[in-house]
């Protein structure tokens, strides 16, 4: 969250990748560094039971989304 704060500060598009878990945290961070509103990608919890195939077949659902923040 942090990195990605810095880097728009510094004019680099940057996003975020969550879970669900951590969504109402991302906006209050957000918010609370006067960015509110900043898109982020939030993936459904929990992730970290999944296995590498799992992982990669659930990551390629989100690489266009990713993409698309940090072109927009």
């Amino acid at each position: 969250m942090h990195d990605t704060i810095e880097l728009e500060k510094r004019g680099i598009p940057a996003t975020v990748i969550i879970t669900q878990a951590f969504t109402n945290a991302c906006v209050f961070q957000f918010k609370g560094k006067g960015m509110e509103g900043h898109p982020y990608v939030e993936l459904p919890h929990p992730i970290s039971n999944l296995k590498a195939d799992e992982m990669r077949e659930l990551t390629l659902k989100y690489v266009d989304q990713v993409v698309k923040q940090l072109t927009a």
